[in-house]
């Protein structure tokens, strides 16, 4: 990874960008993908896309999606302390002592998680962390301090955790899920224009609001695009590392390369071209299956209009939806060459049906 791509990494994934308050983050995707398409646009609710031939009649996707988790301010006490609801799968038990931002109109308002100390709990009968106790303390000590500040019902929460790597083998951060999915699919694009690729086809590179709440925001530009084929890039378990069932979860580790995933809304001819190319490319790959849904933009895109050509690449994610994700580098690195790849051998207008 380049300089420029490491940095851009880093600042984005760094940004909060909750669900539903996705536009700074976007800016910065569309900042840096610009130099490497020909236009771009985004919709109503924020979803960006940058387009490669927009005038081409066959439209290929490629999307990630750029929400994160985060919390809502439900309610202040009197006292000045913060209770909270979920905006998206926030987990509640990772939630006491860690540090959090509030974001006001005024700017950002620092605050914590508190928790009672463990000498002061009765073990016998401890209560464990849920939404009915954990609150935010910002230092203030009365509710009018605290709507002074900014702060008020609806305002949105995200934890301060920063980038970091590891052992120089992985990234680790909040909100990989699915930012990371945004920078790779911006490093497709820029890798087409450093190595002058011509595509025959026109390339949608779409980075998608609200998947954390139900796919919304790919529910709305997959109806806008029409695309003939979508390729979607989101996170999945590491079912490696400790406390996963593999008989229910799969088996799946980080730093083995994509996941490709079959179920009822990955086209079968689309995945087998995938497989082709990573076969033939030598990009390593696991596999993985879904039951009724992937639980990713996938569905959006499969069954929007009147049926898309639609496939998953999956990057396998350790502790997802914790402030500690972990990415394996050659895994990012893969799912990049593997969009690519795919890209340069796709034929203009090839034809996925089953039955013709």
């Amino acid at each position: 990874m380049n300089q420029s791509s490491k940095e851009f990494l880093v600042k984005y994934l760094n940004n909060a960008s909750p669900t539903g308050f996705e536009s700074s983050g976007q800016q910065l995707w569309l900042d840096y993908i610009k130099p490497y398409t020909d236009n771009y646009f985004t919709d109503v609710y924020g979803s960006a896309v940058a387009v490669i031939n927009p005038d081409a009649k066959y439209k290929v996707v490629i999307e990630a999606h750029a929400d994160e988790i985060s919390w809502f301010v439900n309610f202040i006490t009197e006292e000045g302390y913060i209770y909270v609801r979920r905006n998206g799968g926030s987990d509640h038990q990772i939630a006491p002592s860690k540090r959090v931002n509030i974001h006001t109109k005024k700017g950002i308002v620092k605050g914590v998680f508190g928790w009672p100390a463990i000498h002061v709990r009765d073990n016998k009968s401890e209560e464990a962390p849920s939404l009915k106790n954990i609150f935010i303390d910002c230092g203030c000590s009365s509710k009018d301090e605290v709507l002074e500040k900014g702060i008020h019902v609806g305002s949105v929460i995200t934890f301060e955790d920063d980038f970091t790597e590891l052992n120089d083998r992985y990234f680790v951060g909040r909100a990989l899920d699915n930012r990371i999915g945004g920078f790779m699919i911006a490093e497709v694009a820029k890798r087409l224009k450093e190595n002058q690729q011509q595509l025959p086809f026109g390339l949608y590179v779409v980075n998608a609001v609200q998947e954390e709440i139900g796919l919304r925001g790919a529910q709305m530009i997959a109806q806008r695009i029409k695309p003939d084929v979508a390729i979607i890039t989101d996170v999945c378990h590491d079912t490696a590392s400790p406390m996963y069932n593999k008989i229910v979860s799969g088996d799946l580790k980080a730093g083995l390369g994509p996941v490709l995933t079959y179920g009822p809304a990955v086209q079968n001819n689309l995945l087998d071209m995938i497989i082709e190319v990573a076969e033939g490319k030598e990009v390593p790959f696991q596999r993985a299956s879904a039951s009724r849904a992937t639980g990713t933009d996938t569905d959006a895109f499969a069954y929007s209009n009147e049926g898309v050509a639609s496939a998953l690449i999956s990057l396998p994610l350790k502790y997802m939806h914790t402030t500690v994700e972990m990415a394996h580098q050659e895994d990012v690195e893969n799912v990049i060459n593997l969009m690519y790849e795919f890209l340069l051998q796709l034929p203009n207008e090839h034809d996925f049906r089953y039955i013709k």
